[in-house]
Formats: structure tokens, sequence, C-alpha cells
């Protein structure tokens, strides 16, 4: 069988398929060229992360793809359920990328509270010659401890996030229609502690956190989780952190709750347009931003390739079986 992965694989994963009898390729083919190169190259498997699409007419115009793989959490650039009339699995690792995702939060809530998007800016320009006047400009910073997070979304991401800012000190609340949890269990010098964290309905947690977190796509009707309404809402000076779906946040809503001083700051680690963000988005000072870094560690990523061997295996066994 043939595995392709278009959008890279771990070289541990690389090898372990192979060991497994696979004839892989990782190169990445453009996507204009991939149903030439998938229809020559006959590709049983076709793995991705979030930069190749799979869409309905891929998938009709490569009839020897059997299974399809995502290397990460979202299947927004998958056509799921046409795949699923089709017969053809679509396999993702919702568990490898929990860890670097909420790390990266964290990363940006620091950055935020302290200012160090707008001083990271200034200082290669201005530090030698304004020094004293960034020095008091940026002095008056705000700490973690002691702050809420409001965590939307609270799946193994959110989770994970929650445990990282209960380490830190914090508070943490959450709304999610889906998963619910009374505490979680934290590793503190090698010791478990279980924290309580609290879930309240999203009015409650726009009204109460200093900070939030989403962790959760587009409504189903294509509407964005923070909204105009939304973020009329929230307690004035929050920050926010989108490293879910650019769709999670309406981004002209976001620019206006900044510029009217309801929202202090931002970070972006997704965006609607990608992979070419609005300019505005990019020129706004009051943003920290990241190109959809969000599990892109070389820990997270060892763990993808190792879940996507699993996955691609026990896809074989069973197809073999029946």
């Amino acid at each position: 069988m043939r595995v392709h992965a278009n959008d890279g694989l771990s070289a541990r994963a690389k090898a372990s398929l192979l060991e497994e009898g696979f004839n892989v390729t990782t190169e990445h083919v453009p996507q204009e060229a991939l149903v030439e190169f998938i229809n020559k190259e006959k590709i049983d498997v076709l793995l991705v992360r979030s930069a190749t699409k799979v869409r309905r007419d891929l998938i009709d115009a490569c009839p020897s793809i059997k299974l399809i793989g995502r290397g990460g959490v979202g299947l927004d650039n998958i056509d799921t359920a046409y795949a699923k009339q089709k017969n053809i699995p679509v396999v993702n690792t919702p568990a490898s990328s929990s860890i670097s995702v909420a790390e990266l939060v964290i990363a940006h809530l620091f950055t935020l509270m302290r200012s160090l998007h707008k001083s990271n800016r200034r200082m290669p320009g201005e530090g030698r010659t304004h020094f004293k006047e960034l020095k008091k400009e940026y002095e008056k910073g705000f700490e973690l401890r002691g702050k809420t997070l409001g965590v939307i979304g609270f799946g193994r991401i959110g989770q994970w996030t929650a445990k990282y800012a209960l380490g830190c000190g914090m508070n943490v609340v959450y709304t999610d229609n889906h998963a619910t949890a009374e505490a979680l269990e934290l590793m503190i010098g090698g010791h478990s502690v279980r924290v309580p964290v609290k879930m309240v309905t999203m009015d409650e947690l726009l009204a109460q956190s200093d900070c939030i977190s989403l962790h959760v796509p587009a409504q189903k009707d294509g509407r964005p989780v923070l909204g105009a309404a939304e973020l009329a809402r929230v307690k004035a000076g929050v920050v926010i952190v989108n490293t879910a779906r650019g769709g999670s946040i309406d981004e002209d809503a976001l620019l206006a709750a900044i510029k009217d001083g309801r929202v202090r700051g931002a970070a972006l680690d997704v965006f609607t347009n990608e992979p070419e963000p609005r300019a505005d988005l990019l020129a706004e000072t009051a943003l920290s931003l990241s190109p959809h870094i969000g599990a892109a560690t070389a820990e997270a990523q060892g763990r993808v390739g190792d879940e996507l061997v699993e996955r691609i295996v026990a896809w074989r066994s069973s197809a073999v079986m029946s």
C-alpha cells in the first residue's frame, strides 16, 4: 500500500510505516497538482495537516484513495461527510497536540499581560534612544495569578489549557455544550493534585473572565462563537486568545472592541483568510500574532506521527479481516 503525507510526517512515523511494509512518500505536492500525483502514484492513504484541502472534487477524482488521515484535531479541510458516503474512513489525531496548543495559549497570555508583543516590536528600533520612555510605557503590566480564565470548549485542549492556567494560580471557569468536568488532575512536583473547575453559562463566562481562550470552531450556521454581541458583554479590559479556528471569532468585531477599549488585547494563531491574513489584523499593535503553530512542536509532531501509524495499521488489519 502506498501512503502519501502531503504536509509532512515525522521521521519516526515514516520509519515505522516502512517497517510495516508501506511505501511512503512525504514530498509536498501543490494543491493544483495533487490529483495528478495521487492518480499517477496510485496512493491508497492520503495524510494531510491543515494546509492541504481534501474536498469532494479531489475525492471523486482519485478513486485509489482508501483512507484519509489528518495530522491534528480539526477536520475543516476535509469533506468528511462526503468521504463517509464514499466509504472512505477519515481519521485524525485528537490527543497528540493538546499540550502544545495549551502551552501556546499560556505563552500568548503572558505576552498580552506584560505587553511583550508591543515592546518586542519597538525595542529593536527604539531601545537605544528611548529606553526610559519604553520602560515607563510598559511597566504597568499584570500578573496571571489570581485572574480568571474562561475556557470556551472543554475538550482535550481546553482541559490542558485549564491545567496550565491552574498551575499559574489562575481561577478557571468554562462553558461547553458537551464535555463536563468538576475537577482536573494536575501533576505538580511528581504529585497528583485534584483541583475543582466550574462550568458556567456563556453569559457568566463573558462577564467573569479576565482572560478568554477559545477552543471550539465556528457555530454550525457559520456564525462566530465570539461575535459583536458577545464581545459587547465581555468584562472590560479582557484579553482573548484564539488558537481554534479563524471563524471562531469575528475579526471585524474584535478590531472594533479593541478600538473602543473593551478588549485590551488579543492573540490570534488562526485567521479567517489563511494563509493570507488581513493586513489590518497584522498591523494592529494590540494583537499578539503567530502563524497557526499551535500544534507545531517537535513533541507534538512525534505524537501525531505515532498516532497516525497506529490508526493506519489498525485500519489495514480491519480491512484485511473484512
